[in-house]
Order: C-alpha cells, then structure tokens, then sequence
C-alpha cells in the first residue's frame, strides 16, 4: 500500500465516520450435499439419491425454532469468507466445503433486528464425511432435500422488450422430521429494456423458514442449477475423492433434473477426470472403475 500524503491522513483523522448510519454485515451459506435416500450414503450400494441443502433450527430469537440457513455477523477483522467458514463450523461442524459468494442480500426489512446486509455463499461438501450437529444459537442442523415447481404465470416477448414471470414452489423435505413442514412460494419477474434485463423476487409465502432465507435457497439452487449446466465443474465438490462415472453422472442429471446421454456426458467431462487402478462391485451390475478428479483439466491454461 502506498504511503498516505500528509493531507490524507489530517482528512481521515478528521472523517466522521458516524456521519452515515452502518448497517450490520452477515454471511449466510446454502450447503448442499447429494446423499442417498433411505440408507447410509456408500458408493457400493447404489441408493436413491437426493440433492439436500442443510438447514439448523434456530435456538434464539428472532424466528426462535424456525429453520435457516448456516450463517451470522462478521467480526471486526474479518472478511465475509472468514465469517462463512467460522458459521460453519460453529453451527454445524463442518470444517471444509467449497465456498463461493453468489449474491448480496440487502432488501430493507429483511431481518427485524435493524439495517442487516447478508453476503449469501453457495456450499458443496460430500455430506457422507460429516455428521452435522447443531452449535453456537443453533439447537439442531438436519439435511432437507428441495422439490421445487415453477409456474410460468407471464411471458411477452417484443421486439425491444419482454415480461416473463415466474412462480417457484418449494417444499424442504428431512425423512427424520416427517412432521416439520416448510414450504415457500417465491414469484421472479423479469423485464428486457434498453438491452439490459433486471430480475426481481417477491416471496409470496414463506412457512416454517426465517428471515428471507426460502429466497436465498431459491437463488442458490438455481446457481447451482446454472453451474452444472455449462462448465459443470462444480459439481465434482459434491463427490468423494474416489467415484464411477456413473455416480458423478447421476449427480450432474440429480442437479439439473433430467437424464443426460451417457456418451455426450463422459466426452463432456473427460478432461476433468483420470482413472485410478481401483475398481467397486456395486449391486446390480457389473464391477466398475473408480476416478478422480483430475486437476491438469481443472488448471488447464
């Protein structure tokens, strides 16, 4: 950093910096994991799987006992990343996951405690390592798999202009907590002026979630959806070290909610795999290679 004139620093010593009102800064983190259904997640058994996003029941107020997702205030000298992983841990003792910021969350009204902006963080761990728990203001965190509807309600396409709206239901289902019901109806507009589109959300109905959190998970999901769908390298943070082709394969179509040609699929991903010298017997089929992923096609020039 260069070395401050000596009018720059008489300006700072002299900033009043209670001049504009601070609002308080929180991470927030949508975990997701792709985990078997019905059974322990191992690869050598070939389960239903499901994409399931971690939520923690809160243990204080506001929104006491609702659901929500991992997150809290920064501290002094810390950057929302270092917040993110510090929550995660806290909360729900998960030490590593793949964090990466896709969106601020700055609504007025969004939290009752006052003027709080959110930095929201989409997660990828391989849930079969970690045995969640809740921590620090949570009293319990629980895996929840989403089945999500959307509605086309508008969508008027000109020549210099469009409308499109859009209505998302989602359900957050946990085979442990069959009587908890959350669910969330979450209206998206988006409007094509002037050669740019702006995209608005407006939760309609929220039950059982705090805060805004149903419109984060959306907002995640669909990130999720979005980056699996071109590079599709994120997905592999969702896989052991060790898989099958077919594993990671269903991992892609459990993301993106449809099957994929198995031959366009693995010419897709390719370069981002090596084989390993190790094989699993699965039930069902025949024995299978297992892979890894390979960083050469990850950092390639």
């Amino acid at each position: 950093m260069e070395q401050m004139s000596r009018e720059e620093q008489a300006y700072l010593e002299a900033y009043d910096y209670k001049k504009y009102e601070r609002p308080s800064v929180a991470a927030d983190m949508a975990v997701f994991s792709i985990m078997g259904m019905g059974s322990p997640e191992n690869y050598r058994k070939d389960p239903e799987k499901k994409l399931k996003l971690l939520l923690i029941r809160r243990g204080a107020f506001p929104y006491k006992d609702y659901w929500a997702l991992p997150g809290g205030f920064c501290r002094p000298g810390e950057s929302t990343q270092m917040t993110a992983k510090r929550e995660l841990l806290e909360e729900t003792g998960v030490e590593k996951a793949y964090l990466k910021p896709f969106a601020v969350f700055d609504r007025p009204g969004r939290d009752p405690r006052g003027w709080i902006i959110s930095h929201a963080f989409l997660a990828l761990i391989d849930g079969g390592k970690y045995q969640v728990k809740g921590g620090s203001d949570a009293w319990e965190a629980q895996w929840f798999w989403i089945r999500c509807e959307r509605q086309t309600m508008k969508k008027e396409i000109g020549k210099v202009g469009a409308e499109i709206e859009y209505i998302y239901k989602l359900e957050f289902i946990c085979e442990e907590l069959s009587q908890v019901q959350l669910q969330a109806v979450i209206r998206e507009e988006r409007h094509f002026q002037h050669d740019h589109e702006t995209v608005e959300y407006e939760i309609v109905e929220s039950k059982g979630l705090a805060f805004d959190h149903a419109w984060i998970s959306l907002c995640a999901y669909l990130e999720l959806q979005k980056e699996a769908g071109e590079t599709g390298r994120i997905v592999f943070d969702l896989m052991p070290e060790k898989f099958t082709l077919a594993s990671l394969q269903r991992a892609y179509e459990t993301i993106q909610g449809k099957e994929l040609l198995t031959a366009n699929f693995r010419r897709k991903i390719a370069e981002y795999v090596t084989e390993t010298d190790e094989m699993v017997e699965g039930v069902g089929h025949r024995p299978a290679k297992l892979y890894r992923r390979n960083l050469g096609g990850f950092y390639r020039e």
